[in-house]
């Protein structure tokens, strides 16, 4: 490393043509410069410059290899415009990772960002399995809940308000539910984490809580599976108002207890480190987050998450 330092020197020599010109340039002293070119021809054991009290002259061995010297800092000067460019303007492969039933909403989000930027490519990677971002090769995740501990950065974007809902065809079978207490009697849709047992957390109005274990018959690790199976009438499902919107406005779904309301799901952007981060993650974080404000049912989460911020797969 200090050997290349020496080549970034000399070749600020032959440019600036003294050792003091070199010097200013470099913010170092005169005998300094001095000290590491003698340094240099020491350690090839060749001669590079003939110094004289009035001028410096490249030998031929010296010129030879100051052009390959020049062209060295021309390179490490073209690496650092690139890194500067990657600081300043969306470019390159995008990779994002998204649960299955999110993605839909990927398309209108960075759409814009795209058609924006020509040089910017993106490469999306659909799962509902929580996968590793450094050994994929993820630029940006986006997750839903409470995310496990982890060393990844997370910044809350949004809440997304959820509901309980049904078929219509459904509820005419099976009865509408008319408080609470009524939900464990039905069927349900869902993805429980530990059994065949949802639980439910509810807030009504005035304040009232209530706390319901609903068996589920039908699951499912795919939320659009999800929706879909409860929209086919096969029993009550919790849902994110903003991917059941269309099923709710076509009629297909239909709120349950909409007095009682389940806590909102946390939308995070999960990024392998929080520092430094290229145009492309903190352009596309952006356009994904004013995205999300618009959908039925999201309200503004404001900051950012802390470090320490538990990171789960939606």
């Amino acid at each position: 490393m200090d050997d290349l330092k020496r080549l970034a020197l000399f070749a600020e020599v032959v440019r600036s043509g003294s050792f003091s010109a070199a010097a200013r340039r470099l913010g170092v002293s005169t005998s300094a410069v001095s000290q590491q070119l003698r340094a240099l021809e020491q350690a090839h054991g060749v001669t590079l410059l003939h110094r004289t009290t009035r001028k410096l002259a490249l030998t031929d061995a010296g010129a030879r290899f100051a052009a390959h010297c020049q062209r060295m800092v021309e390179a490490a000067e073209l690496a650092r415009a690139q890194l500067a460019l990657a600081r300043e303007a969306p470019e390159g492969e995008l990779r994002v990772s998204a649960p299955v039933g999110f993605a839909r909403h990927l398309a209108p989000a960075l759409a814009p960002l795209l058609a924006a930027h020509a040089a910017l490519q993106l490469r999306l990677q659909v799962d509902d399995a929580m996968i590793d971002l450094v050994d994929a090769r993820i630029d940006l995740a986006l997750r839903a809940g409470r995310l496990p501990d982890s060393g990844w950065a997370a910044r809350r974007l949004c809440d997304f308000q959820s509901l309980i809902c049904a078929a219509p065809a459904y509820l005419a079978a099976a009865g509408v539910p008319h408080t609470p207490a009524d939900l464990p009697a039905h069927q349900w849709v869902g993805a429980p984490r530990d059994g065949r047992t949802l639980a439910l957390s509810l807030a009504g109005p005035g304040g009232a809580q209530s706390e319901q274990t609903v068996p589920v018959r039908v699951t499912s690790n795919n939320q659009l599976s999800l929706h879909q199976m409860a929209a086919s009438g096969l029993g009550l499902t919790l849902a994110v108002r903003a991917d059941v919107e269309e099923d709710l406005q076509a009629g297909r779904l239909v709120p349950v207890l909409p007095q009682w309301q389940p806590p909102a799901l946390p939308v995070w952007a999960v990024t392998p480190q929080r520092d430094g981060q290229p145009a492309k993650v903190r352009h596309a974080i952006e356009a994904i987050a004013a995205h999300l404000r618009g959908l039925p049912g999201v309200r503004d989460a404001g900051a950012p998450a802390p470090p320490s911020t538990p990171l789960s797969a939606a």
